[in-house]
């Protein structure tokens, strides 16, 4: 454990036992169950005085219906960082999780995984999909077909070919198309499909606006071209109806925004995206995940490797009252077993 410069020993002790009380049962922790369950010697007097320089601090706070004190969100960040003592899990329960992550395609891997993280922790299970090779923009056809709908053939990389129909606003003719495919494949080849993707999202409004219609033309046909391309750099979720179980997520408009930031993705992508050039486990507590509808949840996250590089981030996300020395290594070894299956799937 850790020694935290502003805190002398008593106080860190108390703390620690008080958070380690919230978190068990959830009730605001007075001054006589302190000096039960921290073992120190102490009067009720001098506890409370500590309590209240802790409170002074900004570790714990009192609510109003309650003498006792509940930890903020710098307690709870203190707690972690200086206090806790992370429990390795015994190679039983690893040897389970790796036979839990045992899946014949990197798709099902990273569903096991969410799936895995969910049911031992009881709270919600995310897995962001991993991270795919960089594909090059290589060349493109547009071919007309019925119904104003264009098959595209794109080719990536070296021999790599996607087909794709869409439906473009208004009927193009064979040379239209042709014009069209001649712009992308004079401004885009070998070019990074990412960098392509907002190249084609930044010129349409350039093309709009300067009512350039063949320029138009071949943009908007990129554009629904590589529309839904990212839905495949999403993540998987699962077990979120267990955050329906805490008291303290069971207020129902608190519910309502962490599902529609579940349903919505991009708040989740943001956090996760902000953990892909971290090493080792990452909490994020309540406020300091910087969106609002978690702001009574934590979220454990950590990274995943493949070949030495690391390709997406997994988690949990629970109660800020969770239990981290549990949570944790969980986090932690999940992230390696999955990064050694899709290892092994290569």
């Amino acid at each position: 454990m850790a020694s935290h410069p502003e805190l002398n020993d008593r106080a860190q002790l108390l703390l620690k036992t008080l958070i380690e009380r919230y978190i068990s049962d959830g009730q605001p922790v007075g001054s006589r169950a302190l000096s039960r369950d921290s073992h120190l010697n102490l009067s009720p007097a001098t506890i409370r005085n500590v309590i209240a320089d802790l409170e002074e601090m900004g570790l714990v706070t009192s609510p109003h219906t309650s003498a006792g004190r509940v930890p903020t969100v710098s307690g709870y960040r203190l707690f972690i960082d200086f206090l806790l003592e992370v429990k390795p899990l015994n190679n039983q329960e690893v040897t389970q999780m790796r036979r839990d992550l045992d899946a014949h395609d990197p798709d099902s891997i990273v569903e096991s995984a969410s799936k895995l993280l969910s049911d031992i922790t009881k709270m919600a299970g995310v897995v962001m999909l991993p991270k795919r090779e960089v594909s090059s923009f290589r060349h493109i056809e547009f071919l007309p077909l019925s119904n104003n709908r264009v098959l595209v053939i794109l080719v990536t990389n070296e021999q790599e070919v996607q087909n794709k129909i869409i439906h473009p606003s208004k009927q193009l003719s064979t040379s239209e198309l042709q014009q069209a495919a001649n712009y992308l494949n004079a401004m885009f080849e070998g070019k990074d499909l990412v960098a392509v993707r907002k190249a084609v999202l930044k010129d349409l409004k350039v093309a709009e606006e300067r009512v350039h219609r063949e320029m138009v033309d071949a943009v908007e046909m990129a554009h629904l071209t590589f529309d839904h391309e990212e839905n495949r750099e999403g993540f998987v979720l699962r077990g979120e109806t267990n955050l329906m179980e805490f008291s303290d997520l069971s207020d129902v408009d608190r519910l309502r925004q962490l599902f529609d930031a579940f349903n919505q993705k991009r708040t989740i992508i943001h956090l996760l995206d902000q953990c892909l050039g971290a090493e080792g486990v990452q909490i994020f507590i309540g406020e300091e995940s910087g969106y609002e509808p978690l702001g009574s949840c934590s979220v454990v996250t950590s990274p995943y490797t493949v070949d030495n590089d690391i390709v997406g981030v997994l988690g949990v996300i629970g109660p800020t009252r969770m239990k981290y020395e549990h949570v944790i290594p969980i986090v932690d070894i999940t992230a390696k077993l999955l990064g050694a299956a899709l290892n092994h799937q290569k």
